[in-house]
């Protein structure tokens, strides 16, 4: 889950991979590190343990970056390595360097266990996404011959494997690029795993080696090309990153590397290779995105932030989708065949984490709306297990990032069986959306903060769609019930606009400091709001590191009810619906544990003998009961934020976590 930047070019590389790593942070905050070649020919490199931010501390220091002048944390144009002049497309200089910002997987998180990783020549360094399975084996095998490793990383290995290689076969006596090329190939076929690599070698100056498998990785090319002479420039320039964002604010011209492709990049041109050293033709894709904008406008915490555009998101997802009540879902483009679709009897929806969560709320609607059975599986343990697929079975596979690796794998596995895939996810330009039959972006915008909120909702908002399609194409479901739904849905984002603007902020706000000292808490409700426990409980342990668990109320009885005395808050969700009653039933009987009671409630008034249960009552306006979660979700979420706020917490990048998981 680490992220990746990579340059070459006639730019200062040290202020624009700073600042592509800032793009890349929810990938990981634990270290991060910077390797540069200077004109002597040395690879320089510096890391530090903890953000970014420690990283360019530690560089302005040391002389390599200083704060602007408007006291910003970005970084300016200085560099000093030897001899090296302000850059430019006319003095024939070219920059090389890679930056790397850092998920903990083998090792802890300190300066050592950093990268980028060096060989014990120091000739080479490398920066590392995912995980070498053999790492164990290839370590032992480096140290018999004498490469003894400095940390605890299974990166290490790659960097000490491809000095070995380097050296054997006469190859290092060669000396040359095409020596070299063979070495990185023969490397690649040596790691078992997922990953993704840049590579530098202090002997090949203009020279950049891109690596990927199973782990996400993309270039962008800027003035590749001498358009007069159609001949490669000077001003051959490469960023490389894991993930697009961080490419965009550079250029748009992007290549997506495949499994086990190698790319070669130089101040000549891009060579792209396979495993085996076939030289093959990129695929250079203009991507339609705008530079990413980081800014908070105004609020204390990209979180809150992303909370409150929670109405605008529910907006941009119905957009083009849902025109009128009476008129037909229109989910896929005039250009897309849904024939397929059409014959679904059966649906597989995988998912992990929230992503998850939000597939459970979409089984509920489905099943509700279209009469066909749905399975929600976690996408780590179905990857693994003997998928059954028939022919009319519909894989719906959902992730914010589109590069989860166990979901990412799920679909690759149930895709080779037959099945047709659907993608839910943030990302159209994902690895997830690449391999699917069908794509629908959610239209979340950026999510900074590592805790879904906005992205959840919208993930929500397109199941429910996709159930009233499908409805729709089954005549499942009554046309007046649908086009009842519809209205309901047009108006949810009005609704959530008056909520968040409300009084009932500051009773959340209220609600969340009396209950911040409890070590442990349970989330309960019935029906189509049960998954919105899971997830209320989730973000709860994500951000405030307090022990949160989520139950159906029915599932009380049959054991955690044992844990309840007047120590342990139950958060209640109480909607009107089919399981009301059965709701005040499972909370009556944790009141009569002398549970701590707290209601989300859209019931007003409540009855007075329900409303005594409860020791606080967070208010929330009705909807559907199928639309329910969409709103539900909001108050749980401010309620986790205001608690993790109170206790100083690190709301936006929690300790331990990241947002886009690439490992298994």
């Amino acid at each position: 889950m680490c992220g990746i930047v990579g340059y070459l070019g006639p730019s200062n590389p040290v202020p624009l991979i700073i600042e592509s790593l800032r793009c890349l942070e929810y990938r990981g905050y634990d270290s991060a590190g910077i390797a540069l070649l200077d004109d002597a020919q040395q690879l320089h490199v510096v890391k530090s343990a903890g953000k970014l931010q420690n990283l360019v501390d530690r560089l302005a220091a040391e002389g390599n970056v200083a704060p602007r002048g408007d006291g910003s944390n970005a970084v300016t144009t200085l560099f000093s390595a030897p001899n090296t002049q302000a850059a430019s497309t006319t003095n024939g200089h070219t920059h090389l360097g890679m930056g790397h910002i850092r998920w903990a997987t083998h090792g802890a998180a300190n300066d050592v266990n950093a990268h980028p990783h060096m060989g014990t020549e120091r000739q080479i360094a490398v920066v590392h996404n995912g995980i070498i399975e053999n790492y164990y084996t290839l370590r032992q095998q480096l140290q018999a011959e004498g490469r003894t490793p400095v940390s605890e990383t299974d990166t290490e290995c790659i960097v000490q494997l491809l000095e070995s290689n380097w050296a054997a076969k006469g190859r290092l006596e060669t000396g040359s690029l095409e020596a070299f090329r063979k070495t990185v190939i023969e490397t690649l076929g040596q790691l078992q795993g997922a990953f993704a690599l840049v590579i530098m070698h202090r002997q090949f100056p203009e020279t950049l080696w891109v690596v990927r498998r199973q782990a996400p990785l993309v270039i962008g090319i800027k003035d590749i090309t001498n358009h007069a002479s159609n001949k490669p420039a000077f001003g051959g320039e490469f960023v490389v990153a894991s993930d697009t964002v961080a490419v965009i604010p550079h250029t748009n011209r992007i290549v997506f590397l495949k499994d086990d492709e190698v790319a070669e990049l130089s101040t000549a041109g891009l060579r792209l290779m396979t495993q085996d050293g076939t030289v093959i033709t990129p695929v250079i894709e203009t991507v339609d995105a705008s530079p990413l904008q980081i800014d908070k406008k105004g609020f204390r915490h990209f979180m809150l932030k992303e909370i409150h555009e929670q109405p605008d998101v529910i907006r941009q997802s119905l957009s083009g989708r849902l025109q009128h009540p009476e008129d037909p879902i229109q989910l896929f483009g005039a250009s897309v065949d849904i024939t397929a679709l059409k014959a679904v009897d059966r649906l597989v929806v995988i998912g992990c984490g929230t992503s998850l969560n939000a597939g459970l709320v979409g089984k509920y609607a489905i099943e509700d709306l279209v009469g066909i059975p749905v399975s929600v599986e976690s996408a780590g343990e179905y990857r693994y297990r003997r998928p059954i697929i028939t022919p009319n079975t519909l894989v719906v596979a959902i992730s914010q990032s589109g590069e989860t690796a166990d979901t990412l794998e799920a679909v690759r596995q149930t895709a080779k069986l037959g099945a047709k895939v659907l993608t839910i996810t943030n990302r159209e330009d994902s690895s997830l959306a690449r391999e699917s039959d069908y794509v629908l972006p959610v239209r979340a915008g950026i999510e900074v903060s590592v805790c879904a909120t906005k992205s959840f909702t919208a993930q929500v908002v397109v199941l429910t769609l996709l159930a009233i399609q499908l409805a729709e194409m089954h005549e499942s479901t009554p046309t007046a019930c649908l086009q009842a739904l519809k209205t309901e849905l047009v108006r949810l984002p009005a609704l959530l606009d008056s909520y968040l603007a409300s009084d009932a902020l500051g009773k959340i706000q209220e609600v969340a400091k009396t209950f911040s000292g409890f070590p442990n808490m349970l989330f309960i409700a019935r029906g189509m709001n049960y998954p919105v426990a899971l997830e209320g409980a989730l973000k709860l342990k994500e951000i405030s590191y307090i022990h949160a668990e989520g139950y159906s109320g029915s599932e009380l009885k049959h054991g955690p009810i044992a844990m309840l005395d007047n120590t342990m808050p139950v958060m209640s969700i109480l909607t009107p619906g089919t399981v009301f009653d059965k709701m005040v039933s499972n909370c009556q009987e944790a009141a009569a544990r002398d549970a701590r009671m707290i209601a989300v409630s859209s019931v007003e008034p409540l009855a007075e003998n329900v409303a005594s249960l409860f020791e606080a009552i967070i208010p929330l306006p009705a909807c559907d009961e199928v639309l329910s979660p969409m709103l539900t979700s909001v108050p749980l979420q401010l309620f986790a934020y205001y608690i993790a706020e109170h206790l100083g917490k690190d709301v936006d990048q929690p300790r331990n976590l990241a947002k886009s998981v690439t490992v298994e």
